[in-house]
């Protein structure tokens, strides 16, 4: 069988498309200027330039190089790209072309469905903006409006971005994705939602592949039970981890605590949190915020039964009472906090020392019921005029009121005491040093008022202060009110300025020009006079409606103006025209 041919001329200042097909009809008076190419058994095939498209109708002005391609087209450029529509039109000239309805253009490593797609060879870009889905081998994105760079296998998507995979759903506002790789980067304000978390941020980078993602602005995290937020944030899906730096905030929904510190991990698997440099873990207690400052801190354990460590330079906060020790141990759900390491408490004017330091709260009612100082326990107040009020003995246990101050104070086993004693007037009337099993101190107001001393082995009242043999101070007496938290900013007095580390950013998405760029009066047309399109198509806005391929009219191979039969030899012109064309 012959077809009719056209072909490329050199000579020609724009490269001639090359067709063929197995029927040619001219129609002058419905087709002025146009050859109707239609299939008998071979589709209508046009060649320009590294293009293919095949179709089984087809009107082609010859003269002005452009064609409008009808039912079952299919476009292919080299081997990576395949486009198939049911109607389709191309501009040689401009080497811009236009598809639409069930729209598919397919890659090796995506495929992309819409119902209308404008492709610009020159930049090697398609675009849509009536909606369109991609489908990738791990997840689908739809938005209304996309871009396609081929060179770069990239697609930046604007307005509604969804992105559905097994795992969760991305929502954005722009998201560039590029298809070899599966990287997305996330603009505006962006969720990923899953059964097991939830991530915000206005900027990040998220590998759907490898199910990990980085996060730089207004970023946080959400597990069942915990809020994560930071300067940036790293997430690993798999491993149920996350890491964040700087101005880093946890909150505990289930226990109402908060963290901060500048580095933090969290696993979700095992309910753990780490964090560190100027780790400051905030719990609410009868009403009041306790604050703990530790080097480090470690928050593990389900909701029911959270505990928080703290290593290294521990201090403790709160309105009337603030503390020190090496490490800290807290188990809500007992209520019991360990102070271990050289620890030291002062409750009101009252400083309390010992080996181990446990403060027990009641968890139902929130409020600090009792006090226990183990081993080597010492207890100072300062005296209001002069010299420092002191016990000491093995064990110490102190009772608190419901305003959290000491109300009674127990010490056991080999008991000592130093104590300033005062008439009504305040005027001291001499020092009271005493040896017995066991004491009992009733305080009111913050001040001692009774000391009740049980099996009294010895005691003295020194009247004269003044004597050289009157002891004033009991062996192992260390006075620390210097180092005393007067306040909570006092939880970091003393420590060197924290550097901050340096955070990679995420750049912004490039300022690419409008894919419908301004052209110059003496540029070419995009659009030849014979598109189905206006040119107020091609204006940058906002949103398409949908549109629909048309359809060839059924009567144009009915009762044509003239015909050239398949099997007519064309003879070629300079012009590349046949003689049946002129």
């Amino acid at each position: 069988m012959q077809y009719t041919y056209g072909q490329e001329q050199d000579t020609i200042k724009d490269s001639k498309i090359d067709y063929t097909a197995n029927r040619t009809l001219i129609d002058e008076v419905k087709y002025p200027g146009a050859l109707i190419l239609s299939k008998v058994k071979e589709q209508v095939h046009f060649l320009h330039e590294g293009i293919d498209v095949w179709c089984d109708q087809a009107v082609f002005y010859k003269e002005d190089n452009f064609f409008k391609a009808y039912g079952n087209v299919r476009i292919k450029q080299g081997d990576t790209v395949n486009m198939n529509s049911t109607y389709a039109e191309y501009n040689g000239n401009t080497k811009f072309a236009f598809a639409s309805t069930g729209v598919r253009l397919s890659t090796p490593s995506q495929t992309l469905t819409t119902d209308s797609l404008f492709f610009d060879r020159t930049k090697q870009q398609a675009f849509y903006r009536s909606g369109g889905t991609v489908r990738d081998t791990a997840s689908t994105i739809t938005s209304k409006i996309g871009r396609y760079y081929m060179e770069l296998d990239k697609y930046s998507f604007k307005r509604d971005v969804v992105v559905n995979n097994p795992e969760y759903v991305i929502n954005s506002e722009q998201l560039d994705f590029y298809t070899k790789s599966g990287h997305a980067y996330l603009y505006g304000e962006s969720t990923i939602e899953s059964e097991t978390s939830t991530v915000y941020c206005e900027r990040g980078f998220y590998d759907t592949r490898g199910d990990t993602g980085y996060f730089v602005k207004n970023s946080q995290i959400d597990y069942d039970n915990r809020k994560l937020e930071g300067d940036s944030l790293f997430f690993d899906r798999a491993k149920n981890f996350a890491s964040a730096t700087n101005n880093i905030k946890v909150t505990d929904t289930a226990n109402q605590s908060i963290i901060k510190g500048h580095y933090a991990e969290v696993f979700r698997d095992k309910d753990s949190v780490f964090i560190t440099k100027r780790a400051l873990a905030i719990t609410v207690q009868d009403k009041d915020s306790v604050y703990i400052h530790s080097d480090t801190l470690m928050i593990t354990g389900k909701p029911e039964n959270r505990v928080i460590r703290g290593f290294y330079d521990t201090r403790l906060f709160k309105s009337n009472m603030s503390g020190k020790c090496d490490s800290v141990h807290i188990q809500q759900k007992t209520g019991l906090t360990k102070m271990l390491g050289n620890p030291v408490l002062w409750s009101s004017n009252s400083q309390l020392t010992g080996d181990t330091i446990h403060l027990l709260n009641n968890p139902k009612t929130e409020t600090l019921d009792t006090l226990k100082v183990f081993n080597n326990a010492f207890m100072i107040q300062k005296d209001s005029i002069e010299g420092y009020n002191q016990v000491k003995g093995k064990e110490l246990i102190g009772l608190f009121n419901d305003d959290n101050d000491l109300y009674q104070v127990d010490v056991l086993k080999n008991t000592e005491t130093i104590y300033y004693l005062r008439n009504e007037q305040k005027e001291l009337i001499g020092l009271n040093n005493t040896l017995a099993s066991s004491i009992s101190i009733l305080m009111e107001n913050r001040e001692i008022v009774d000391v009740y001393y049980y099996k009294q082995i010895d005691g003295t009242i020194n009247p004269d202060l003044n004597k050289p043999d009157v002891e004033k101070k009991l062996t192992g007496f260390n006075w620390r009110g210097t180092e005393q938290l007067i306040t909570k900013e006092d939880l970091f007095k003393g420590e060197a300025p924290l550097e901050l580390v340096k955070i990679k950013g995420i750049p912004l998405p490039t300022e690419e020009k409008a894919f419908f760029e301004e052209r110059d009066e003496d540029d070419e047309l995009l659009l030849n006079e014979n598109s189905r399109l206006k040119p107020e198509t091609l204006q940058n806005k906002a949103q398409d409606s949908i549109i629909t391929a048309p359809k060839l009219k059924k009567d144009l191979l009915k009762n044509p103006k003239q015909t050239i039969t398949p099997n007519a030899k064309p003879l070629l012109d300079p012009q590349g025209l046949t003689k049946e064309d002129n």
